[in-house]
């Protein structure tokens, strides 16, 4: 089952590139540009077709691809294309002005990706991230609206037998301390929570909200062995944990004199309706957004792991092999064959939340580089244009190509730590 799941993966991830590669690939063709390979992956070339004007095809490395779009940057300001400079720094800029010319042949010369009007070119970038949004989204609602989510019930785990305040160094219940507001009223274990003061209840976190706003005397309703019973607990006030926006406690912060009623609630799959899964969904890009710029702070810690034989943090980044292990860890796990597909899902839905967020920083050679430069040139040619100055014509992004060479290397550094990571000290599930 472990290979299968790292083959499912591996499959998931492969789509994933080739539909982020096909929002560039359809949106370059819908504005004229040529488009003369399209490929998945990296490395040696396992198969390809020329359909049309263009090749399609399988590399052996899946972790990446391209869609090749010809004339992404304009001639120099001499009107020059091939490399002729013996500067390092020059020639930089010179090779990737000549690589994107290679492949332009006669009646090309108007089918150049820098010829596209700046709305064009940023529609072309962002296709591609875009398209692994639209994913993402389309299976965090499968999996939530789908298979649903481990999250805490209405239904009664456990009753505390007293009240303890939250930053209390024991649970157990102290000389003299009084009986739980649940246990004194007759709460059980197993109780299903119905309403509470008159008002339906259907998750936790309004029950929580609910009691922790209660003074006093409260009526709540619980379905026991198929009846339904009427309880009427006096609400303690108590110290209780302060939680996140997800329903975390947040360590040493609590709450004074709120409502304490004492019980622990049971913990089940439960499907997420359109309203929930929207703002889950928030709180994931959120999530994902801030994970990504704590990334540098994290590499210290990762470099560690690695290297030194620190334990790996649970939050820690993982690379594709990492991903594909988790992967073969999910289909091995003792439980039932749909929460195995629906944590597939996920990772696999979270994988494009990340490629989409990644390629939308604002740094070559990534997509979003390329946006900046055409929102750039857009600025520059409509001050020109209201100080009636010539228009400035397009802006040579390549001039910033030895800028994307010092971010390609940082990333691949750090791809090469994650990778080394992964082998030696992976994330596991358990």
């Amino acid at each position: 089952m472990t290979i299968l799941g790292i083959v499912v993966f591996v499959v998931g991830l492969l789509f994933s590139i080739a539909w982020h590669e096909a929002g560039h690939l359809i949106t370059g063709k819908m504005f004229g540009v040529r488009v003369p390979q399209y490929m998945v992956g990296f490395g040696r070339t396992l198969w390809s077709k020329k359909i049309g004007e263009t090749e399609y095809g399988i590399k052996a490395v899946p972790a990446g691809g391209y869609c090749r779009l010809i004339g992404m940057f304009p001639p120099d300001a001499s009107g020059r294309i091939q490399a002729r400079s013996t500067s390092p720094w020059r020639s930089m800029i010179e090779d990737a002005r000549e690589a994107s010319y290679e492949e332009v042949g006669p009646g090309d010369e108007n089918r150049l990706f820098y010829q596209r009007k700046p709305w064009q070119r940023t529609i072309i970038m962002l296709a591609g991230p875009f398209m692994n949004l639209i994913l993402a989204i389309a299976l965090f609602a499968v999996f939530l609206m789908g298979f649903g989510i481990n999250q805490p019930s209405t239904t009664v785990s456990t009753v505390s037998e007293c009240v303890v305040s939250a930053d209390a160094k024991t649970d157990k219940c102290p000389p003299g301390a009084v009986d739980a507001p649940g246990k004194a009223a007759g709460l059980r274990a197993g109780d299903k929570i119905l309403s509470y003061n008159g008002t339906r209840i259907h998750d936790y976190d309004k029950l929580r909200d609910l009691i922790r706003k209660t003074e006093g005397q409260a009526t709540i309703v619980v379905e026991r062995k198929g009846q339904q019973l009427t309880l009427t607990p006096t609400i303690a006030r108590n110290k209780v944990a302060k939680l996140d926006g997800h329903g975390v406690p947040i360590p040493g912060q609590f709450l004074e004199n709120t409502g304490f009623l004492g019980f622990s609630p049971a913990s089940g799959i439960q499907r997420q309706s359109a309203s929930q899964s929207v703002t889950y969904m928030t709180d994931m890009v959120d999530n994902a957004f801030h994970s990504m710029l704590r990334i540098p702070q994290k590499v210290p810690a990762l470099w560690g792991a690695a290297f030194q034989g620190d334990e790996r943090d649970q939050d820690s980044p993982v690379g594709v092999v990492g991903a594909a292990r988790v992967g073969g860890e999910v289909a091995a796990l003792d439980v039932p064959a749909s929460q195995r597909v629906g944590l597939m899902v996920f990772i696999i839905a979270g994988f494009n939340l990340s490629l989409f967020l990644f390629n939308m920083l604002p740094l070559l050679p990534l997509d979003g580089g390329h946006v900046v430069g055409a929102w750039w040139e857009s600025l520059r040619r409509g001050i020109a244009s209201l100080r009636r100055k010539p228009d400035p014509g397009p802006f040579d992004v390549a001039k910033l190509m030895p800028v994307a060479y010092v971010v390609a290397s940082i990333f691949i550094a750090f791809t090469v730590l994650v990778l080394i990571a992964d082998v030696i000290n992976p994330v596991k599930l358990t």
